[in-house]
């Protein structure tokens, strides 16, 4: 009795980065469900400007017992063919995606797929397993050639024409864009195609375009009984490739460098990239680039826990000279536009983690002076004030907002309207604030003193027995916004210094607790509130109306747990609780929707299912940062409750 994979397993997604902004990307079982799915997506302005150039493959092998398809597609309106997938009978994600299909006849056939960070080349290769005789592998490859976030139709402007060698293809389909160069040990024979209205799920649940049609300039032809069949995908014109030695250099290079370490720093590793001379964080995959507040939150988990000082440092050294006005930006747009200045909090961010990146060890005097340059650039422009209505108060808190513009980490906005505008003191802004005026001490030591005195006296809610979100909302005087929000957790938990103690944050804490813990971390807003809304779903106007209104976010549950830790204590029993519950749930996570990752956002009501992208910068960085707090040495051995979720088995033996 054989068994096919439940959609659940067969629509988790894998992802292999090239270190450069580009990824391959797809599902266990095969079909492309979003546009972002692709084999060659690269970034031509490291690590923006992102093209996919092979979005995957058609293939088909044949034996003397018959012929089957090992690839599966889904077309418009709802048809799924061929079915690869029904053959498939095992999945596993480390140290890369490999699959195992039933062929004809009896054995199997192993197929890989890898990237090469060095330079970007994509690794495919298939071998059989079990059986002898004849095995002919059959592969079309599908193209589009376009931006990442687009789709393609069919179009005369496709350029099918070929170079070839042996059996070593290169095409360039537009003018504009790069060549796709092909290396093989099979046979080519080209035979153009155009293959229509496939059917991208996850863009159909998203409410946006979701059909898309793809070229097929020809066939590639393995002898899968004389060897195993390898296939090398890169950006370029060479011809004069060896694909058999390129794929054994590759294999070996990355086996050894991947193989000591454990999935989840894996896992952190993907979302490095280059930008210039230096590193960046890329936010998160498939649609996100570097985005500054996302960068310095992440950063902590991803690397400081981790004690890759000299990552951090490089990452932190390049946004040092972005400073203006005392902002730094929240993105670099893809294509090079200037960068956007529109977040309150990212600077503040950027002092937290140059604090703890130098509090974690020694750092090159010269770093350490443009570091704190533009620490003190950012105080100051803070202090004086600065856009959007950005500066110190009166009363030493910092304020801040305009109509129409979302500067806090709730920064939805949909057709002009910000969702949660949140103008005036927000509770997460002074807890930033204050712990930057603290971690820059000396003349700053005075104006943190004084804002701490404020806080204590403006932000308490005796009647609810917890924090405010906002004060002075709307830049009114006394008006105060008391929605159930997790911002407030950041004035116990997840910064180097705590606003709150004793009563007040044991009442914080439990408040928190109670109204928005969830199983893949806190809620943006308590379910008793009537603008709550517990599912994300739906098309943007929807899912923008719900993003900060009761949606779960996974990287929230790193402030709470040191939150935990820091008002109950940190013996090694708690921390062994706190692991259990907070944590391993987000570590089974891993085997959802990313896998060996943690996903943006989550529905607010059970089961709180996972949403928004499938592969988090901050989502991850804060899981870590949380296992660092609950466990001494939370990387030296391989999980078994990190590296299991990758892995899909055939139970046809147990189903007999």
């Amino acid at each position: 009795m054989s068994r096919a994979l439940v959609l659940p397993e067969a629509d988790a997604e894998w992802l292999e980065t090239d270190g450069a902004g580009g990824f391959a990307s797809g599902t266990v079982g095969g079909a492309r469900t979003r546009r972002y799915h692709a084999l060659l997506l690269a970034a031509l302005r490291p690590p923006g400007e992102r093209v996919v150039l092979v979005n995957g493959f058609e293939a088909w092998v044949e034996t003397a017992a018959g012929r089957t398809a090992i690839s599966t597609q889904h077309y418009a309106p709802d048809v799924t063919y061929p079915r690869g997938v029904d053959q498939l009978r095992g999945f596993v994600g480390e140290p890369w995606p490999r699959w195992t299909f039933a062929l004809p006849g009896g054995g199997t056939l192993e197929q890989e797929c890898l990237v090469d960070p060095a330079d970007g080349s994509v690794v495919l290769a298939w071998r059989r397993h079990g059986a002898k005789g004849r095995c002919r592998l059959d592969v079309r490859l599908l193209h589009s050639g376009r931006d990442y976030h687009a789709l393609m139709r069919e179009n005369p402007a496709f350029d099918f024409g070929v170079r070839a060698a042996a059996g070593n293809a290169c095409w360039r389909p537009y003018a504009g864009l790069p060549a796709v160069a092909a290396a093989s040990n099979g046979v080519y024979s080209h035979s153009p195609l155009w293959f229509r209205n496939f059917l991208y799920r996850e863009e159909v649940a998203r409410g946006l375009d979701a059909i898309e049609d793809l070229a097929s300039p020809g066939e590639f032809h393995f002898d899968l009984e004389a060897a195993e069949a390898v296939l090398v995908l890169r950006v370029g014109e060479a011809l004069a490739i060896d694909a058999v030695a390129l794929a054994a250099r590759i294999r070996e290079v990355e086996g050894s460098r991947r193989a000591p370490l454990a999935p989840l720093v894996r896992a952190a590793d993907a979302y490095l990239a280059r930008r210039g001379s230096g590193h960046t964080l890329i936010a998160g995959f498939p649609w996100f680039t570097d985005w500054g507040r996302d960068t310095f939150i992440a950063m902590r988990g991803l690397l400081i826990s981790r004690g890759r000082f000299d990552l951090a440092a490089s990452i932190l050294d390049a946004w040092a000279g972005t400073v203006s006005e005392g902002m730094l930006p929240n993105r670099f747009p893809d294509r090079g536009e200037a960068p956007e200045f529109n977040a309150v909090d990212a600077s503040l961010w950027f002092v937290v983690a140059v604090h703890e990146l130098l509090a974690a060890g020694p750092q090159p005097r010269a770093l350490r002076q443009r570091l704190q340059a533009a620490v003190t650039a950012i105080l100051e422009g803070y202090r004086t004030g600065t856009r959007y209505r950005i500066g110190m108060d009166g009363d030493g808190l910092l304020a801040c907002g305009e109509p129409g513009v979302q500067l806090t980490w709730m920064d939805a906005r949909c057709n002009g309207h910000v969702v949660t505008p949140r103008i005036g003191k927000p509770v997460e802004v002074q807890a930033l604030w204050v712990n930057a005026l603290h971690c820059a001490g000396g003349r700053y030591a005075a104006l943190a003193r004084r804002a701490q005195r404020s806080f204590d006296a403006r932000f308490w809610n005796d009647a609810a027995q917890c924090l405010y979100d906002v004060v002075d909302a709307d830049h009114v005087a006394g008006r105060c916004d008391a929605s159930l929000r997790p911002n407030q957790i950041f004035a116990v938990g997840g910064l180097p210094h705590a606003l709150l103690d004793g009563p007040r944050a044991v009442s914080v804490l439990a408040t928190v607790e109670r109204e928005l813990l969830t199983p893949m971390g806190l809620r943006t807003l308590a379910p008793g509130d009537s603008a709550y809304r517990g599912r994300y779903a739906g098309g943007p106007e929807q899912r923008d109306g719900a993003y900060h209104q009761g949606t779960a976010w996974p990287w929230l549950i790193g402030p709470f747990v040191e939150a935990a830790l820091r008002v109950r204590g940190g013996s090694a029993a708690r921390r062994k609780e706190l692991r259990a519950r907070c944590l391993e749930p987000l570590l089974r996570h891993g085997a959802e929707a990313g896998l060996g990752h943690v996903s943006e956002v989550a529905d607010g009501d059970a089961p709180h299912a996972p949403g928004g992208c499938p592969f988090q910068a901050w989502s991850l960085g804060e899981l870590m940062r949380a296992l660092s707090l609950t466990d001494a040495s939370p990387w030296s051995t391989r999980r078994s409750d990190e590296g299991a979720p990758t892995e899909v088995v055939d139970e046809s033996a147990r189903l007999r």
